[in-house]
This record gives C-alpha cells, sequence and structure tokens, in this order.
C-alpha cells in the first residue's frame, strides 16, 4: 500500500475504534475476490478508508487500495487507465468528455456516496463562536477583509469581542473537489462579493495554499489568525471550531450532518451519467447548513469486476452509510440512497 493510504487508514482506524464494533455485520457484505485500487478526493477518504476496513475484516480474500490524491488528479489518473474507479467532489467537466469515454468505451456513471458539511474551520485567540455570512466569508478569502475586527465580522457577530489580528486565509494548493464546491456556493451566494467562477483550482489571488485535507486542517491548527475549508470530518478529528454559516434565510447554522443533509435532501438529479447532484446553496430551509458537498465515486458503466460492484454495494448499503457516519459524514437521505443502490446494481 501507498504511505498516503496507510496514513489515511491510520487515522480513520483510531476513530472507527472507538465509535464503531472491532467486526462488522459479515451478513451485509456479499464478498468477492481480488484486488482493486482507486484514487481520488481526499474529503472521502476517511469514509473509504472506514469502508475499505469493513470489507476486509469480513473478506479476507480481497484487497482494497484508494489513494487520497485529490479529486482532479484522482480523476485524470482513472482516465489515463489507473484504477477501477475514481472519488471525486465533483462531477466530469465538459472538457473531460471525451477522455471520459474514451476511457470506459462507453458510459459513465456518477455514484454520489459521501455527504458532508463543508467546515470553515479557524484559530483564533480567544474566540470559540463564530458567525460568518456568506458575503463575509467571499470577502475573507478574497482579501478585501484582513484582521478579525473588521466591522463585517462584527456585524455577523454582536456582542463578540473579536481581537485586531490579520486574517490567514488557507486555500487548497491542489485541484481539489472541496474547493470547487466551496467556490460554487459563494459564486451561488455572495456573487458580488466574490466577483470570481466557481473552480476545482483556486481562483482567488493572495492567502496561503496547501496541498491536501491534512495539510490544511494542519495549518489552520498552528496558524493565530487562520482560516480554512475542509470536509467537516478532518476538522472534527483535529478539534477545530467551526464557524456557523449563515444561509439564504438568514439563519446562521452550526455545521451538523442533519443540518447538512437538509440540504443535499434539496438537491435535484441532474444529466445521464449516473446520478448527477444539482445542489441549492440558497435552499429556504432555515435549518440547512448550506456549505455541503457531495462526492461521487466515478465508474464504467460497462466492464466493472465483481469486486467493485460488491464494495460499491456495501458502501451503498445502510450498513456502510452507517459505517460512513461513524467516520464522521452525513448519511445519504434514503430514497437517494436506494437509487445509489439500484444503479450499483445494473454495473455490468
Amino acid at each position: 500500500m501507498k504511505p498516503r493510504f496507510l496514513a489515511l487508514a491510520a487515522l480513520v482506524l483510531a476513530v472507527a475504534a472507538c465509535d464503531s464494533p472491532s467486526t462488522p455485520d459479515r451478513d451485509v457484505i456479499d464478498c468477492a475476490k481480488g484486488s482493486i485500487t482507486a484514487q481520488g478526493s481526499s474529503a472521502q477518504a476517511n469514509a473509504v478508508s472506514a469502508w475499505i476496513k469493513d470489507y476486509q475484516v469480513s473478506c479476507a480474500e480481497a484487497t482494497i487500495e484508494y489513494d487520497s490524491v485529490g479529486s482532479g488528479t484522482g480523476r485524470r489518473a482513472f482516465w489515463a487507465g489507473t484504477g477501477d474507479f475514481a472519488g471525486s467532489d465533483s462531477p466530469t467537466g465538459v472538457a473531460e468528455q471525451a477522455l471520459a469515454k474514451a476511457r470506459c468505451q462507453g458510459p459513465i456513471v456518477h455514484l454520489p456516496m459521501v455527504v458532508g458539511p463543508i467546515a470553515l474551520a479557524f484559530t483564533v485567540a480567544g474566540v470559540d463562536d463564530l458567525r460568518l455570512s456568506p458575503a463575509t466569508i467571499a470577502r475573507i478569502f478574497t482579501g478585501k477583509i484582513t484582521r478579525w475586527n473588521d466591522q463585517r465580522i462584527v456585524a455577523d457577530n454582536p456582542g463578540v469581542t473579536l481581537p485586531e489580528t490579520s486574517i490567514r486565509a488557507i486555500h487548497r494548493s491542489d485541484s481539489s473537489g472541496t474547493t470547487d464546491n466551496f467556490t460554487r456556493f459563494l459564486a451561488a451566494t455572495a456573487a458580488a462579493d466574490w466577483g470570481l467562477k466557481s473552480d476545482s483550482a483556486w481562483p482567488a489571488p493572495g492567502g496561503t495554499g496547501a496541498d491536501g485535507s491534512n495539510a490544511l486542517v494542519s495549518a489552520i491548527e498552528r496558524t493565530d489568525g487562520a482560516i480554512g475549508y475542509v470536509e467537516a470530518s478532518y476538522a472534527r478529528f483535529h478539534n477545530l471550531p467551526t464557524a456557523r454559516v449563515g444561509n439564504a434565510s438568514g439563519e446562521f447554522v452550526p455545521l451538523s450532518d442533519s443540518a447538512a443533509a437538509r440540504t443535499v435532501a434539496g438537491a435535484r438529479v441532474v444529466g445521464t451519467e449516473g446520478l448527477r447532484l444539482e445542489l441549492d446553496y440558497r435552499i429556504a430551509d432555515p435549518l440547512a447548513y448550506p456549505l455541503v458537498l457531495v462526492t461521487y465515486e466515478i465508474v464504467c458503466q460497462a466492464g466493472a469486476s465483481d469486486l467493485v460492484k460488491s464494495f460499491l454495494s456495501y458502501a451503498s448499503s445502510p450498513a456502510g452509510q452507517t459505517t460512513a457516519a461513524q467516520a464522521g459524514y452525513a448519511p445519504l437521505p434514503d430514497d437517494l440512497r436506494e437509487r445509489v443502490a439500484a444503479t450499483v446494481s445494473r454495473l455490468s
């Protein structure tokens, strides 16, 4: 196994040891034999590693490896023929369509498998509770707000004493689906203050880049005045405080899986390549946490091995989604989970 995979596996096993049985229910896994590899999103890596642990405990003749290299790198590797599926926080882009069809010699399938809120994690001495509207977030990450006691942040946090500390905005330096989802949120909810398009490559000037989710949370953890965006399980593992995010109803909603699930439940399926979701970042639900990501497993419709189908069937089962929840993610809404499981069953 690759060192990066081993590090992620160790992180997840430490969490899982506290929150889940040491042995999964073997009856929920229809084992297959063989070896498969995949690569991609670091945002979903903790969930995938937990699924791999469950699967390999139950299925001794199976070997599964997942390399957390980022969504963009993972998709490019998959188009080049490396690995059996790719994990991506963003669906396939228009420019990738020809590569995808050449790789699969036919249709590709998007399987929304992991749901999680994107945390705005921060380290500001003396501050452990923070509220941020989308417009304020946009101004922070474009460098228009440079100090924590700026009047716009003060307006979001009445009664809170904020320091004059300089803001250290930290973003992903690698191609990242988390970046894509974060910038989509800003483009949809604070277009005038953001002033940029969404992209998996960080589009704004300034700030500090970090390669991967682990490096990003480490940078936040050691830097007073820092704030950055990261999939929630990483912030939780590092015990970092996270901001309440303003939604379209004007409510500042704390990060939680149930609040993120309300936003995902309002998404609609678009396109023909499996179950691509279009999120409504301006959902009117006052209890919805609007800053979320949905991570896909991207696989060929034809040619999937028995082990790929078996593993993805487990991941999309009620037991698999419970495992994801124990690893710090929100389980798929039931109706969506059933559609994902049905789509996996039709892989050939």
